[in-house]
């Protein structure tokens, strides 16, 4: 397997580069709120055989595993668990990174076991602990909360930082940004930054995790021969079957190791990871918090059609749109449900769900409608009927709420100005939702 370095049909690629989603809507996409068909959600509290439930007992044990096989077998597809060969190496530690601000990490993961397989870097940014720290704990300070995101064009383009490794992994060309001949190059380093304000994460006390998304699977339909896919084919294998992951579970599962990663990092508090996606990273991320409990909190930026907006309002993009642009982001079966939104056995209010009793963020922003805010807000506000089962808050009604405006309860939402994107709005309403459920009591009241 020539694994994400030199795939094949490289000049095909470039139909499927990053801002792809962001192509002009076809004529037929509907942005008029009249023209929503009818629909019914399917309910989360009523089982398969149709009892309803009524306790977290038999949520926990009946239902939700219901709900995750819908969308396991019809939406997303299974994933396997890590090889046992895989292996992590930190293959550089920064102690005085950013100019003193942070302690720096880089982690490889080799998922096969060497160095010569297949593997993805993680990027870590941790807060400094000052010498008055230190002299007030045995071992230093206690580990820290973080939040873990992929990133669309290398750990080397959320910071100007010179000391970033340039990722050798293989990206769509763009030259404006630095990126020639499918490699980054020196005029890349930075390009993104506007979307990870490093300082301000970490002088709040949080740690910043980032992985190219690049590294797990490679973004296009290459027939999943470059991706992580082809080290779980049994003989004679050549493709995931109709019910095995595509891209979003090959990254999820990508994000799942780094949590396999934190829990042997000291500095980490590997109980209070936020996972955090923008886009189709943000589906990612909501079906990585769906399958993986550990996350203890969940993020949702722009992440629309497949995210968290529901299929049935049929508002923007679509699932035959979605299908038709990018087939490889989904299982094989989820095809069978272009323009049959309706026989979807599950809808995207039951993802939410799925994370419960765990707070989830959904955010949305107001000209962005080709990910469908209503129905991002819509899922999210159905979702609070697993919520309040679970003896949580969830969002008190059903009207979209004042733009610039979050709501914070264990379910959290906002919609803001602007275009599709992560802006320093989006992310100090995710540190307030992080403050609200991540810091430790003692630590808050100090």
């Amino acid at each position: 397997m020539n694994y994400l370095r030199t795939p094949l049909g490289l000049e095909l690629l470039l139909l499927f580069s990053i801002g792809s989603w962001l192509q002009a809507a076809p004529a037929e996409t509907n942005y008029d709120e009249s023209q929503v068909p009818e629909y019914t959600l399917p309910d989360p509290l009523t089982t398969d055989a149709g009892g309803q439930v009524t306790t977290a007992s038999v949520w926990r044990r009946q239902r939700r595993p219901e709900i995750l096989e819908l969308f396991r077998t019809h939406v997303y597809g299974h994933s396997p668990g890590p090889l046992p060969a895989m292996t992590f190496q930190v293959t550089r530690v920064t102690p005085d990174a950013l100019g003193g601000k942070a302690l720096r990490k880089e982690v490889s993961v080799y998922f096969a076991g060497t160095p010569e397989g297949p593997r993805m870097d993680i990027l870590i940014h941790l807060p400094v602990v000052t010498g008055q720290e230190r002299a007030g704990a045995q071992g230093g300070r206690e580990p820290v909360p973080i939040f873990l995101a992929l990133n669309f064009r290398g750990n080397h383009s959320i910071h100007p930082d010179p000391t970033i490794p340039l990722s050798k992994s293989w990206f769509p060309n763009d030259k404006k940004s630095g990126y020639v001949d499918h490699r980054a190059t020196e005029r890349s380093r930075g390009c993104a930054a506007s979307r990870w304000p490093i300082e301000r994460i970490l002088s709040r006390g949080y740690g910043l995790a980032t992985i190219y998304y690049g590294d797990i699977d490679p973004d296009f339909d290459d027939g999943f021969r470059n991706g992580v896919q082809p080290l779980f084919y049994v003989a004679g294998q050549r493709k995931p079957a109709p019910d095995e992951w595509g891209s979003i579970g090959a990254w999820a599962w990508g994000l799942s190791r780094a949590m396999d990663y934190f829990a042997t990092d000291k500095a980490i508090d590997p109980q209070r990871v936020a996972v955090l996606g923008h886009s189709r990273l943000g589906k990612t991320a909501l079906w990585a918090g769906a399958q993986d409990e550990r996350f203890a909190m969940v993020i949702s930026n722009d992440s629309g059609c497949g995210g968290a907006a529901l299929s049935r309002r049929r508002f923007g993009e679509t699932v035959r749109r979605i299908n038709t642009v990018f087939p490889h982001w989904f299982c094989g079966n989820f095809k069978q449900y272009n323009d049959r939104e309706d026989a979807l056995p599950v809808d995207q209010h039951e993802l939410i769900g799925l994370i419960g009793p765990r707070p989830v963020y959904v955010a949305s922003a107001v000209e962005d409608r080709w990910a469908d805010p209503r129905g991002e807000y819509l899922a999210a506000y159905h979702a609070g009927t697993v919520y309040r089962l679970l003896g949580k808050r969830a969002l008190p009604s059903n009207g979209m709420p004042p733009l610039n405006r979050p709501i914070m309860t264990t379910v959290g939402y906002h919609i803001r100005t602007g275009k599709h994107g992560v802006t320093d709005f989006d992310w100090q309403a995710y540190l307030d939702f992080a403050d609200m459920h991540l810091v430790r009591p003692a630590a808050r009241s100090r």
